[in-house]
């Protein structure tokens, strides 16, 4: 497989555990079949997303802070083309639009940028990021119209305005750009864009591609990595079901990279297949689900095991970049023409769908205010073990002993796999699937590079990654997290008692964790679950902090609303009328919460909330067994008083609702807190 030489910079530090610095931008970077390569080694990136635009400026540091605390080592962001030219010929790159400022900080903080530059991006933004006024111009929309390539040449253009002098070549973060987003078309599009970019001055690395759904025609080999993805669940479903669709396949160990579970609602039934020879790109991820948002009509509660099963499965697949959609959760900025910013099915575009007006916190492991969900804390032993040992772990094949096509729920055997190359490899072992009861394994035989692990009994909703034939281990029943000033940390699995059998001979059985004080043998240090959550962390995190506060109740809500199918063909959100007939609270707001970042939490029970402050609204919810959550720091100096409008759930409703929901008939607020997390 012949190289394909790439210009990257300061990577290697940052994916290794060390900060980079800008003397290391610059270095050649290679890639084939397995993985990127920096001066010659091997990486594994952890990439996050989040939306610089839907977070107000003023909190970009912190937050990009925050997500490299979690591993996170290259964010990815859309450039939202309806959030910087609402109204023709008028760009914004002001506030939270201000593109430019968060490149300057992702290099401040050395964090690597991939752009999304669309023309058409989805996001579950108002048509997909596609102003309201291109669908007047009368031009076939994301082809190769000339009308429509000369307006995605003015946005490019106003992009690169923002890039000058901060690509990768000039020692700044932006090292990629995708074009578009899940096009099924000919390539020839996608290679129309990249034409055009290249020529008004992008000169970046690589450039990327959703590799889902199969394109008619494939772009030539080497002109876009394709990246792919995988959810635990989806809103775009219009079933109203628990478990639809084809999203139990990201919880088995299986060859084929793709998913034919995202976007059906724009994309329709999709086949297993991907383009000839893209299996000779490297195996990266953009979009693995880090949380889920919430549909009006299907609301998914989504588990910390959902996203950290799926991500260890990919990684047991083979895949050598994961990238988490979301890693970080948002707000929909306001919009300079009075409507709103959203997907719904009112809009022209991308009209399958009503989400929330403002509020695009995704469960992500960074919620909409950067409150931290259980995954954030989870998924750091894996990303940890990914940029101590992506050099190893790359060029490993991966191989599949257990059965590869599952249906939902089976539950015949182990879900295992095995990467491997000269004598080295890790186990990676799934015993879960979303909503699904998979049973204790008893009697469990495992092995790798010739190395047979004592027979264990695998715990229901157990997963793990068990080294073989590294840093002087011969095998332990324990997951290898990182290797850092010569110590070496191994975390113990729930549930299932620690061997480890060091290659001199040595055989540790049933080893207790003894924390980072004293290593169980020579280097070896044994760490609890949670103790391997923090790792490394300077600051670890306290359980949240609430204060009750008051509400009163001023207004009875009116008549029940009558609930619509919309044009496509499932229950249709609230309109603007619909909220004059809610349940109204006030609620007091303490002068002396704003600071310290805090959030005001609210537990109700109905159908959806609205939180306004001098008549506008602020923050929305569509209930789903999750706290409504709003952080005071945001809300204006002079603002003593919110008020809170809640309509009412219907018994019957066309909507799916997980079981964590209250679903009681009616309306109420059962509890008001100001927390330090809301969770």
């Amino acid at each position: 497989m012949k190289h394909f030489k790439l210009v990257l910079a300061g990577f290697l530090a940052l994916l290794t555990g060390v900060e980079a610095g800008a003397a290391d931008f610059g270095k050649p970077v290679t890639w084939d079949r397995y993985s990127l390569m920096i001066d010659g080694q091997r990486v594994c990136p952890v990439m996050g997303e989040v939306h610089y635009s839907r977070i107000p400026a003023d909190e970009w540091a912190d937050e990009v802070r925050k997500m490299k605390e979690g591993g996170v080592t290259v964010i990815a962001t859309y450039v939202f083309w309806n959030h910087i030219e609402e109204q023709e010929g008028r760009f914004r790159w002001d506030g939270q639009r201000d593109l430019r400022r968060f490149l300057e900080i992702c290099k401040e903080q050395q964090m690597p940028v991939v752009l999304r530059i669309g023309p058409f991006c989805h996001g579950e933004v108002r048509n997909g990021g596609i102003p309201d006024w291109m669908f007047q111009k009368g031009c076939k929309l994301r082809s190769q119209d000339k009308v429509f390539l000369s307006y995605a040449d003015k946005l490019y253009r106003q992009i690169y305005s923002q890039v000058i002098g901060l690509q990768w070549k000039d020692g700044g973060p932006l090292m990629a750009c995708q074009f578009d987003n899940e096009y099924r078309g000919s390539g020839d599009y996608l290679m129309a864009l990249k034409k055009i970019a290249i020529g008004i001055g992008f000169d970046l690395p690589f450039y990327t591609r959703t590799g889902w759904p199969e394109l008619s025609k494939p772009v030539p080999f080497g002109e876009m990595l394709p990246l792919y993805g995988d959810y635990a669940d989806g809103f775009w479903d219009k079933d109203t079901k628990a478990c639809v669709g084809n999203y139990y396949k990201a919880f088995n160990f299986k060859g084929f990279r793709s998913s034919t579970a995202i976007g059906t609602d724009l994309l329709g039934k999709q086949e297993e297949k991907v383009n000839k020879g893209d299996e000779d790109y490297p195996y990266f991820t953009c979009e693995l689900g880090g949380g889920m948002a919430t549909a009006y009509h299907r609301r998914p509660f989504i588990y910390t095991d959902d996203t950290y099963a799926m991500a260890l499965v990919k990684l047991g697949s083979g895949s050598n970049l994961l990238g988490y959609y979301m890693y970080h959760g948002g707000t929909n900025p306001e919009s300079t023409t009075g409507i709103t910013l959203n997907e719904t099915q009112r809009t022209l575009g991308t009209a399958n769908n009503d989400l929330p007006q403002l509020t695009y916190d995704f469960q992500a492991p960074l919620g909409e205010f950067g409150q931290t969900y259980p995954q954030y804390y989870r998924l750091r032993p894996l990303h940890l073990f990914m940029q101590d040992y992506g050099g190893l772990l790359a060029p490993m094949e991966a191989t599949f002993p257990a059965k590869q096509d599952l249906k939902r729920g089976e539950d015949s055997g182990l879900r295992w796999a095995v990467r491997s190359k000269d004598g080295s490899g890790f186990i990676f072992v799934n015993n879960y699937e979303r909503l699904q009861n998979l049973s204790v394994k008893k009697n469990v035989s495992l092995s790798a590079c010739g190395v047979t692990l004592p027979k264990l009994t695998v715990p229901a909703g157990c997963m793990a990654i068990f080294p073989v034939g590294v840093e002087g281990i011969r095998y332990a029943t324990a997951q290898l997290v990182a290797r850092r000033d010569g110590k070496v940390y191994l975390m113990q699995v729930k549930g299932i008692p620690a061997t480890i059998a060091m290659q001199d001979g040595k055989t540790l059985k049933h080893v207790k964790p003894r924390g980072l004080a004293k290593p169980v043998y020579q280097n070896v240090y044994l760490l609890t679950q949670q103790e391997a959550e923090q790792l490394f962390l300077d600051k670890v995190e306290q359980a949240a902090i609430a204060q009750t506060v008051s509400f009163t109740k001023v207004k009875e809500a009116g008549a029940l609303r009558q609930i619509v199918k919309g044009k496509a063909k499932v229950a249709e959100a609230p309109q603007e009328a619909d909220w004059q007939q809610a349940a109204v609270y006030k609620i007091a707001v303490p002068g002396d919460q704003r600071a310290g970042k805090r959030l005001l939490s609210i537990t109700y029970q109905g159908d959806c909330a609205r939180l306004y402050a001098g008549g506008k609204v602020i923050a929305d919810n569509f209930q789903y067994g999750r706290p409504f959550l709003y952080g005071l720091w945001r809300l204006p100096e002079d603002v003593k008083e919110l008020e809170l409008r809640i309509l009412p759930w219907q018994a019957g409703a066309p909507v799916y609702m997980p079981g964590e929901a209250d679903t009681t008939p009616g309306e109420s607020v059962r509890k008001v807190e100001i927390t330090s997390n809301g969770l």
